[in-house]
């Protein structure tokens, strides 16, 4: 698996308002505080968690009623429209970037791979959680049959939905991508996922909060670096400055 190069941030602030976190992060001494606690908190969380460790997994009758969602509810776009009215029939993912063997999946295709389901909880940033079960292939197994290089330190997820004019994104670090739960989800609680929850697919990073899961996924793709992506700091979220990059739980 190729070394992990990108520095993480920390998670432990979260709970800090996000307009506090990023004036802080642009001042000088606070921005060299805060290089080093991100390095302290990845370094610290792989340690006491271990890099391959489960994330608990709950009994069926402990899931909840309800799954709200979160973010966007709705995509609207033609594009997107016409995929949902025709059931996802037609939907694609690609895997790409730094791979050797570039791939481009059905929804039969994913369907047809070997799938996880587990049931864990949601943590979502904003306080609320939710236990659910979710079911699809993990993420490794397309990594390994596309082949990602050596040179591949990030994965990034590409979305359908767009906020403020700006397509979504997010994106994990090799440790995560390769993770036992990490998965592609396309079903929740047996039945496949809502537009709310992300339909046709979304992503399950069940070590990290919820703004990590990416929901309306069409594209992953392995890259070396945030540099030339957006506001280069590995999501949507974190390049507007409202959320630390690295959520781990």
């Amino acid at each position: 698996m190729p070394d992990i190069k990108r520095r993480t941030l920390l998670a432990g602030m979260v709970a800090m308002p996000a307009a506090a976190c990023s004036e802080l992060a642009e001042t000088g001494p606070a921005g060299d505080l805060f290089d080093a606690a991100e390095d302290w908190h990845r370094s610290a969380h792989r340690t006491l968690a271990s890099r391959q460790a489960l994330a608990p997994e709950y009994a069926a009758d402990e899931r909840s009623p309800d799954i709200r969602g979160n973010g966007t509810l709705k995509v609207e776009t033609a594009e997107y429209r016409a995929h949902e009215a025709n059931g996802f029939a037609d939907w694609r993912l690609s895997v790409g970037g730094l791979v050797d063997n570039p791939l481009s999946l059905s929804m039969a295709d994913l369907r047809a791979l070997p799938q996880r389901t587990q049931i864990t909880r949601h943590d979502c940033v904003e306080g609320w959680s939710a236990i659910a079960e979710w079911s699809g292939p993990q993420l490794s197994a397309l990594l390994d049959t596309a082949k990602v290089r050596e040179g591949a330190n990030f994965i990034v997820f590409r979305c359908a939905d767009v906020l403020y004019g700006r397509d979504y994104y997010e994106s994990v670090d090799m440790v995560d991508a390769y993770h036992p739960q990490t998965i592609i989800a396309h079903e929740l609680n047996g039945a496949p996922l809502p537009e709310k929850n992300g339909a046709p697919l979304r992503m399950r990073i069940e070590r990290q909060l919820g703004y990590k899961h990416a929901k309306y996924l069409t594209a992953i793709e392995a890259v070396a670096s945030f540099d030339e992506i957006y506001g280069g700091k590995g999501g949507f979220w974190e390049d507007i400055g409202d959320y630390q990059w690295y959520a781990g739980i």
